[in-house]
C-alpha cells in the first residue's frame, strides 16, 4: 500500500506526458531501475518513507577501459567525485518532502526549475550525468556506429566524418567545465551536438541525450594532464559506446517520429 502511494505521488503517474523523455536514455535497463538502487527506511517520528540514491557501479570493471582510461583515473572519478555528488544529494533529500518518489530524470527537470535551479539541482544532475557517461563508454569502443544511429547521423550531419569533426571541435572549444552531448532535438526532430555548462544536461530543455563526454578537468587530468586533444580523440576512437547509442536511439524513436512525412495520394 505504501509503495502504491509512493508511485502515485510521482508526476509521471499523474501526467503521462512527463514520460516523453523519461525511461528512454539508458541502454539495456528497464525503467524502474532508474531509481538508482534506492534504499527505503521508516522514520518512526513522521511515519514517512525516505528514499535515498545509491552509487551506481559502471557497467564494466574499473580496469576494463585501460590503456585509454586507467583504473586509477576511474577510481578517483567514479569513487571520489561521483560518490561525493551522491552523498551530497542524499543529505539534501533527508528533509525534502516535495521530491519524494521522483525518478532521477524527473528530479533533474524539477530542480532545474526553468533555469532557476533549486539547491539540489547540481548534485542530482551530476549524478545523472555521470551515470550516463559511464554507459556512454565500453571496452573496445569507438570506431563507427551502424544501423539507425549511423543513418540518422549521415542524414543530419552529412556524414559520420562531419559529425565527428563537429563533436571534437565542440569539446576542444569548450570554455570552463561541463559536458558535450549528441542529442536528439525533440522539436526539430534531428540529431545535434550541444555543449552544456557545469551540471546542466539536455533533459532540462526536453531533448533526448544519445552520448555524452565529460569535459570537467577531473575527467581527464589524471591520464592526460592538459592534453584535451588526446583525451577527446581517445574517447571517439576507442571508448565511445555506439552499442549504447543504438539502444538509446531506438527508445528515442518510439517517442519522436523521425520518418519523412507522407503525402496522401489523392
Amino acid at each position: 500500500m505504501v509503495f502504491q502511494q509512493l508511485l502515485l505521488s510521482r508526476p509521471c503517474c499523474q501526467n503521462p506526458a512527463l514520460l516523453t523523455t523519461t525511461d528512454i536514455c539508458r541502454p539495456l535497463r528497464i525503467p524502474n531501475l532508474h531509481l538508482r538502487k534506492r534504499q527505503s527506511c521508516w522514520s518512526r517520528r513522521s511515519s514517512k518513507i525516505f528514499s535515498f540514491f545509491g552509487l551506481t557501479t559502471p557497467p564494466y570493471k574499473l580496469d576494463a577501459l585501460e590503456p585509454y582510461m586507467s583504473r586509477e583515473a576511474l577510481e578517483m572519478h567514479w569513487g571520489v567525485h561521483h560518490r561525493d555528488y551522491v552523498d551530497s544529494l542524499n543529505k539534501q533529500l533527508e528533509n525534502n518532502d516535495p521530491i519524494y518518489g521522483y525518478t532521477m530524470e524527473e528530479m533533474v527537470k524539477f530542480t532545474y526549475n526553468s533555469g532557476n535551479p533549486l539547491p539540489e539541482f547540481n548534485n542530482v544532475a551530476e549524478v545523472w550525468n555521470h551515470d550516463f557517461f559511464w554507459e556512454s563508454m565500453q571496452p573496445e569502443g569507438g570506431k563507427t556506429p551502424s544501423g539507425g544511429v549511423l543513418q540518422q547521423i549521415e542524414k543530419d550531419f552529412g556524414s559520420f566524418e562531419k559529425f565527428r569533426e563537429e563533436f571534437v571541435e565542440a569539446a576542444l572549444t569548450f570554455f570552463g567545465s561541463g559536458w558535450v552531448w549528441l542529442v536528439l532535438k525533440t522539436q526539430e526532430k534531428r540529431l545535434a551536438v550541444v555543449k552544456t555548462s557545469n551540471a546542466v544536461n539536455p533533459l532540462c530543455v526536453g531533448d533526448i541525450p544519445i552520448i555524452n563526454l565529460d569535459m570537467w578537468e577531473h575527467a581527464y587530468y589524471h591520464d592526460y594532464k592538459d592534453n584535451r586533444v588526446k583525451y577527446v580523440n581517445i574517447f571517439m576512437n576507442h571508448l565511445v559506446s555506439w552499442n549504447a547509442a543504438m539502444g538509446r536511439m531506438a527508445r528515442a524513436e518510439s517517442f519522436v517520429n523521425l520518418g519523412e512525412p507522407r503525402i496522401p495520394v489523392a
